[in-house]
Formats: structure tokens, sequence, C-alpha cells
């Protein structure tokens, strides 16, 4: 039997209908071989101070340096403690169960960084030594399903991303433990927290806050002249700002008693703009804010909602560009736009059978490539398949 071991149940689904695991059980669904199974994210992750024998914040506890990190199951509070979440420990029985009976295991989690961190997570927890092949694939059309599956790669391939990963989350935990705890410490009362992502961030929006909040506007006056020859006019600004507005009215009185004006420098040049970089997550948060008012975290879950849906490629993506592999299905992609009446005319002019493709230069696949994008391991995004 091979076990294939999803991030979550809707991408589970969907590739337990190509490999024809039909019949659902508790946890997995089964068929033709197959056992597709399926994490909610991080079920597992590392364990809080306590565990480490850490009771409350005590300046003479810190700062706290595991000498080795502990896994548990996905923690939840209740009440002033955290305990075990009974989703994430029935999942992970489940789990180590079908590893236990598998031949082999295909990890298909999120091909990225953190989707390779939950299921090395959920490997060393469960004490699984099994070799284990990798499912990295970009999107969840049928076809990108089926090559992946006929194109596993080793695991090990991916441990220095496993370890890369490993880091940034050990990284999280000692900072944000250890500051946050100083913190409360040195306040004397309330609870706080610090993060090493989250506290910069917040420091750069109070920074940008008290500039604005501080910011005195201060007037000035500058001339502006309109002047031309036949039927070309320009406009010029002057240079010099004027602090006072009387004396700009005395150099604009001289301007005008004189009727001439010394041009001291003209600039002529040509400048080019290319298209466009496809959208990776962070630009598609920022048009999505700008253009509709959504927040990052609306922006995220509507584009893993379309991305689930097999309307787009992997969402969670820093790449702005496409890969070799995506470039193939653009003239199709293009095609389909000419179903709608509002991009029908531009994709019927953008039409290009596929013999008579241009040759894959990065300004010509960043051109014809729809301008829609998706974790720092993936190419940009594109529209699938459906």
């Amino acid at each position: 039997m091979k076990v294939i071991i999803a991030e979550k149940p809707s991408v589970a689904r969907d590739i337990a209908l190509i490999v024809g695991a039909k019949e659902r059980k508790d946890g997995y669904m089964e068929g033709n071989g197959y056992t597709v199974t399926w994490g909610f994210g991080h079920l597992v992750g590392l364990a809080m101070p306590e565990a480490y024998g850490f009771e409350g914040f005590r300046r003479e506890n810190l700062p706290i340096f595991p000498e080795r990190f502990q896994l548990v199951p996905r923690q939840v509070k209740d009440g002033k403690q955290y305990k075990d979440d009974p989703g994430a420990v029935k999942q992970l029985a489940v789990i180590r169960s079908l590893f236990d009976k598998s031949e082999s295991i295909i990890v298909a989690t999120d091909a990225g960084r953190e989707g390779e961190l939950i299921f090395r997570y959920i490997y060393h927890y469960l004490g699984c030594t099994k070799p284990f092949s990798r499912l990295w694939i970009s999107s969840l059309t049928d076809k990108a399903i089926r090559q992946g599956m006929d194109n596993l790669k080793d695991g090990r391939e991916y441990d220095n991303l496993y370890r890369s990963a490993k880091a940034r989350s050990e990284a999280d935990w000692l900072v944000g433990i250890n500051a946050s705890q100083a913190l409360c410490l040195s306040a004397g009362r309330g609870v706080f927290s610090l993060g090493r992502v989250q506290t910069p961030t917040l420091m750069m929006i109070c920074n940008r806050y008290m500039e604005n909040k501080n910011f005195t506007p201060q007037k000035y006056w500058q001339l502006r002249v309109q002047s031309g020859t036949g039927s070309i006019t320009f406009s010029a600004l002057s240079a010099a700002k004027y602090d006072r507005q009387d004396e700009a009215a005395a150099h604009l009185q001289q301007i005008q008693s004189s009727g001439t004006l010394q041009v001291t420098a003209a600039e002529k040049k040509e400048a080019s703009q290319e298209p466009p970089l496809l959208y990776d997550l962070t630009a598609l948060q920022k048009e999505a804010n700008v253009r509709h008012g959504f927040s990052a975290d609306k922006t995220l879950s509507i584009a893993q909602s379309l991305y689930e849906k097999k309307v787009t490629s992997y969402p969670r993506t820093g790449s702005r560009y496409i890969s070799d592999d995506v470039f193939e299905i653009i003239p199709d992609r293009i095609r389909l736009l000419t179903s709608y009446p509002r991009f029908a005319a531009y994709a019927v002019s953008r039409s290009t059978p596929a013999a008579s493709m241009p040759p894959r230069s990065p300004t010509t696949m960043r051109c014809l490539s729809p301008r829609i994008s998706p974790a720092t391991s993936h190419r940009t995004s594109a529209p699938s398949t459906r």
C-alpha cells in the first residue's frame, strides 16, 4: 500500500480522484493500492517552555535555550494552560497507523518551505524512518497531478529546504518566547507579545504613524509659466521655492516686466516601459488592498480558495516569473479568455498557435503570461485548466 499525505483535506480529495482512492474512511481515502490522508495545516509544532521545565515567567529562567526542541501535537489554549488539540491527536493516530502499514510514503504537502516543514514535523514526531518520495507540483489540475505522480522526486532532495524551515521555526520560538517574557517581566504587569517578524513590522507601522502625526506642513510658492510656439505648448515650474508670497509676487512682476525668460537647461530622453511583472503574493495583496480595500489575510484566503478550486496555481509564492512547464500552457490560457467579452478582443489579438510561439526568453515569458501569480519555492502562478 502506498500512502499519500496532503496538507489539507481538499487537496487530498483532488489527488485521491486521480489515483483512484475513492473509498472514504475516517481520516483518509482508500483504493487502487493507494491510501490518501491529510493534515490540517500544522498538526505538530514546537513544545512550549513548560515542556522543558520552565514554569511561569521568571527572570532567572531567561534566556530559554532548549538543548533539543521537542515536538508536540498542535496546542490549543484552555484557560491559562495549553493542551493537545483533540482533532490533531486523532488525525495523527490515523497517520501513524497508515505509515506503519505502508510500503512507501508520498509527500503531497504544499511544494514550499512550510509545506515541507508540516510533513517533516509529523514524520519525526511519529518516529517514522521509512523512505519517502515527493510530489512537487504548483497546480492542482488533473494534468499537473498526473505529471507529478509520474515524476516523483527523492525526498532527500528537499533536506535543505526542511533545514531552512526548521531554522525559521526555531528562531521564531527563541525570539518570541524569550523576548515576550523579558518584556513582561520588565514592564512589571500585563502580558505582551513580541515576535521575530511581528515586532519589526509593528515598529515600521508605528514609525510611519508618528511621522504622519508629527508632520507640520509648510507653505511655499513657485512660479509656473505657460509658453509655446506654433502648436507646441508647455509649462515650466521655477526651481526656486519662496517662503513668502510677496517674494514670489515680486519675482513674477520682474518676469512680466521684462517679458522674457532664460531657459537654463533642457533635457530630452526616450524611455521605454517594460510590461509589468506577474503577481507574487505580496504584490497581489498590495493591489487588492488599493483597489478593493482587502486585507492581506482576505486576499490570501481568496487566492487559496481559487487554487483549491483549480482556477489558479499555488498562491504562496515570492516569484514573479513562470517556469518552462507553465509556459507550455500559456497559449491555451489566453484562448480561454475569448469566452469573456471584456477580454475577447485582446485574447484574439494575442492568440498564437503553439508551433509558432516565439523563443522562450524571460521577456516573452513575462509578457505572454496572464497577470496573476502566486511561496518562495514556486514559480509565479497562472490560471489553471478547469
